[in-house]
Parts: C-alpha cells; structure tokens; sequence
C-alpha cells in the first residue's frame, strides 16, 4: 500500500502531503489471495481522490502494473476478469455469467511469502509449462455460454496450470499432501489460488460450495487443522459460508 502511493507521488513529481489511512485486514496475509494487491489498488484510488490526482485512462495502467501485477485487476473494480500480459491487460466479465459459479476455499494455518515462491520458482527446472495452453483455452471458454458447465469441465485440466505449484509445494511439503487429502474428500480438482497456499475448488453454485465444506470441516480431518474456509461466489462481498 505504501510502495503505491510512493509510486503515485513519484509518477505525479509533486511531493503530497502525509495520509492518514486506517487498514483492516480481512484477506490473510501470505494466502496468495491478492490481498496486499488489492491494497495497493484502494490506495491508489483513495489518494487520487484525497490528493485531487486526475490520470488518463493508459496511465492508471501503468502505474497500477509498476506496484504489482495483479494491481490493475483490482484497480479496475470488477468482480471478475480474464486477466493476461503482465497483468495489464484485463478483459471485463459479464456478471450473467458468475452468478452460478460457487468457490471452496482452504487457506492452511502456515503462510507462503509471494517473494519466495517466485525465487524457488527461479531457482527450480519448471519443466513442461501448461499455463499458456490453458489460457488459450480460457480464453476460448468465457466468450462462451455455458460458462459455469465449461469452467467446471476444465478444472482437473486447471489443477496443474499454475507454475508456481511446484515452486511452492517445495517450500512447504505439507501441501501436496493437503491438497491429495482435498481431493480425496470431495471428489474434484483442487487448484492453488497464486503463489499459494490457498488452495480452491469450483462448484456449480456457491451453496453447493457451502454444503462442502461443512462437510470437510465435519470430517475432523488434522490436515485442517488451523484453516480458515470460505464459500463464495463472484459477486460477493460476503462469504455464503466460512469456517472458523
């Protein structure tokens, strides 16, 4: 948040005066759920607004992409998008089309660091890259109707698409075995949100999703133990359900 209002002020060459922001964290820190990108975009919102800042539409952009990649997404306010380049090029999502999908969530009790994932993923052979193929294939599914049917027919196609899996299941052992006890329990892919460890599956409806994870928080299992579990759908803001 800091590092984006410095970037506001250095892109601006006018030296503001100090903001007083009060912060309340509801996304876990280190979950790979974007929560410090996240704000970072309401910063730099907030301080156009509080500092009379008026930027052109490709600059906001590119200010937004120079604090983080996954800035511009939720610089732009939308519930959902297909997001590509290094995170700046965003593709707007008709909300007809979220409303049905439902989201389980389990964020383990120990955090991953983004910046170290990204260093053991220089650090490590990647081997076969499936994330551009699928995001073709993505890319192909949501200008299409049904979205919901489709998206869930790729899921265990998506289960390996993002790189840093590998990256981060080296740093913390204890994940593959969360996620095989994940799919065990329920029966579907599980995929990993970020760079981890939050780990997710989709379901035809954020009830649905709900009733999962009652389900898994009822088996006792100790894999669990310290998560936190959140249904969802798109649309938000509030979870359908969560665990604690």
């Amino acid at each position: 948040m800091l590092r984006a209002l410095d970037a506001l002020r250095a892109h601006s060459g006018i030296d503001f005066p100090p903001l007083d922001i009060t912060l309340e964290k509801r996304i876990p820190v280190a979950a790979g759920l974007g929560g410090g990108s996240s704000d970072a975009a309401s910063a730099l919102h907030l301080a156009q607004v509080a500092w009379g800042v008026r930027l052109a539409p490709d600059e906001e952009v590119d200010l937004a992409t120079s604090v983080g990649s996954d800035v511009p997404f939720f610089y732009s306010g939308l519930a959902a998008a297909f997001v590509f380049g290094r995170g700046d090029g965003v593709s707007w999502l008709p909300a007809s089309r979220l409303e049905d999908l439902g989201v389980l969530l389990v964020t383990p009790a120990f955090p991953l660091s983004t910046a170290k994932v990204f260093a053991r993923y220089d650090d490590i052979p990647l081997g076969t890259s499936t994330a551009s193929v699928m995001n073709d294939e993505l890319d192909g599914v949501l200008l299409d109707e049904p979205f919901v049917d489709d998206l869930l027919g790729l899921a265990s196609r998506l289960r390996d698409a993002n790189d840093l899996w590998k990256a981060a299941a080296s740093l913390e052992p204890s994940l593959p075995a969360l996620r095989d006890e994940l799919e065990t329990a329920t029966g579907r892919p599980w995929l990993m949100s970020g760079s981890g460890p939050t780990l997710f599956a989709l379901y035809a409806s954020a009830a649905e999703a709900a009733q999962a994870g009652q389900d898994l928080m009822g088996s006792r299992s100790v894999a669990l133990d310290g998560a936190l579990v959140n249904a969802v759908d798109l649309i938000g803001p509030e979870p359908a359900w969560r665990y604690p």
